[in-house]
């Protein structure tokens, strides 16, 4: 989510200006320029989070930080060799339980007597000159505040930070919860159609996609957890994949044990009767912390097979994650289970929907120990291909540790990409393959658009939530 208003520039004269040239300015990959943003992010966590994370940016460069009195005003100490003096301002504003602002600005101070006056520029909609906005920062002897700059350097290390984490894949050790009874909402039983007879959701066929299927084909898909498009992408290729008469198996970072539940419910009629089935008797579905392999979206995927199958596809679902194993364990054994799954089916073309990480297809820079799933089916099987995501930026439900609280958090999150994932205006959606592998091992990207967050499949809609149009249950 984006606030649309002028960014607080709070520029002075032109000298002062050049002076701090690209501090108030972000770098534009798509012309090339660092330029004035026109959009201020409104970050999907409490205010008292950001801000906490804004200082702890601060205090790991060894700034110290002093707080004011309700915790949506810090400031630095003064930044070391700048003279004029010049010390951090961060200022945030709760929009919602889980929704921030926050805007760090470089205080530059002047000599008592000297002719400057404080001035603050923006506000929501429109622009505004508020002269004393800087009145009651700390002063320093013969020195008083005179003008700020947005410093959208430290800003982009808090976005990092807020919607760049590493997202928690919960593994064992993670009890199940009771449920009473479930009952989805449109799951096309409506209208006279059962959902024995429903069609599957296939949607048009995805650009690029056709050169990748091939009889006895892998493709590792790297999925930002807990969302509505990468679901559906993947069920495009599905239907486009059978409909070129070739068998297709879809691999899912769902527990092992959970098969037999899952093959069941692959060959019922699809009704409240077979998913209160399903869901009842998993462990994964009702954990009590879910993340985003158990969210509505997969659920509704898993739905979309068994249409596939009903209408008379030759298309099926491998469970190959593991009960508790973590690390590097975790890894060989969802390795083995996707081989596993793959010498059943050989002349299937076998989807694999997992974390990205785990899609790798090489060795990872910060472990020499730890080797991703992907590289291990790679040495096994030498045709498989790995897809990384490009998108914009958007929401996700996902697991994360709060260093704050030292405890897990499963909510709805902001996500944000890298660089060089990173999808612009001009990029259409679909799949572009690279001309050469990747230093991650991905072979292409899959370009989605802006991702919309999908909650578990048994946790209720959450206020602060995008309204997610995939079924849902009760």
């Amino acid at each position: 989510m984006r606030r649309f208003a002028l960014v607080l520039g709070l520029l002075g004269g032109v000298g002062c200006a050049t002076g701090m040239r690209g501090i108030a300015t972000q770098y534009n990959p798509e012309t090339g320029q660092y330029e004035t943003p026109t959009h201020e992010v409104v970050y999907q966590v409490p205010a008292e989070d950001a801000m906490m994370t804004a200082r702890f940016i601060l205090e790991k460069s060894r700034y110290s930080v002093m707080e004011k009195e309700g915790g949506l005003e810090m400031f630095s100490s003064f930044i070391p060799d700048v003279i004029p003096p010049e010390r951090y301002y961060i200022q945030g504003k709760r929009l919602g339980p889980r929704q921030a602002l926050v805007r760090v600005f470089r205080i530059r101070y002047t000599q008592e007597g000297g002719g400057y006056t404080a001035e603050a520029s923006g506000r929501s909609g429109g622009h505004l000159s508020v002269p004393g906005a800087f009145s009651d920062i700390p002063g320093l002897e013969g020195y008083r505040p005179a003008h700020g700059y947005r410093d959208l350097g430290i800003e982009q290390k808090l976005l990092e930070r807020l919607e760049m984490a590493p997202a928690l894949e919960l593994v064992g050790g993670n009890s199940p919860v009771p449920i009473r009874s479930v009952v989805m909402e449109n799951w096309g039983e409506k209208g006279g159609t059962t959902a024995t007879s429903a069609a599957p959701a296939c949607g048009a066929p995805l650009a690029g996609a056709s050169s990748l299927f091939s009889a006895g084909g892998v493709l590792l898909v790297a999925d930002p957890l807990g969302t509505q498009e990468v679901p559906s992408a993947v069920l495009r290729m599905l239907c486009e994949a059978s409909a070129q008469e070739l068998p297709v198996t879809l691999a899912l970072s769902i527990p092992v044990s959970e098969q037999p539940l899952l093959d069941r419910y692959l060959t019922s009629d699809g009704d409240s009767a077979a998913v209160q089935e399903l869901l009842s008797g998993s462990a994964f579905w009702r954990r009590a912390y879910q993340d985003g392999r158990s969210s509505r979206a997969m659920l509704w995927l898993v739905e979309q097979v068994r249409r596939m199958r009903v209408s008379g596809k030759d298309v099926d679902v491998a469970a190959i994650d593991s009960d508790k194993a973590h690390g590097n364990e975790r890894e060989a054994q969802m390795a083995q289970h996707l081989l596993n799954a793959q010498s059943k089916r050989p002349q299937a073309w076998t989807l694999v929907l997992t974390g990205s990480v785990h899609a790798r297809t090489t060795e990872v820079s910060w472990d020499d120990d730890f080797e991703p799933m992907g590289s291990r089916v790679v040495r096994a099987l030498p045709a498989v291909r790995a897809l990384d995501v490009g998108f914009q930026r958007g929401t996700q439900f996902v697991c994360r540790y709060s260093v704050w609280d030292e405890e897990v958090e499963c909510n709805v999150f902001g996500i944000s990409p890298t660089l060089e994932a990173r999808q612009s205006s001009k990029q259409a959606a679909g799949l572009e393959l690279f001309t050469t592998q990747q230093p991650l091992g991905f072979h292409g990207r899959l370009y989605l658009g802006a991702l919309s967050a999908s909650p578990p499949a048994l946790q209720a809609p959450r206020q602060d939530s995008t309204v997610d149009p995939v079924p849902t249950t009760k």
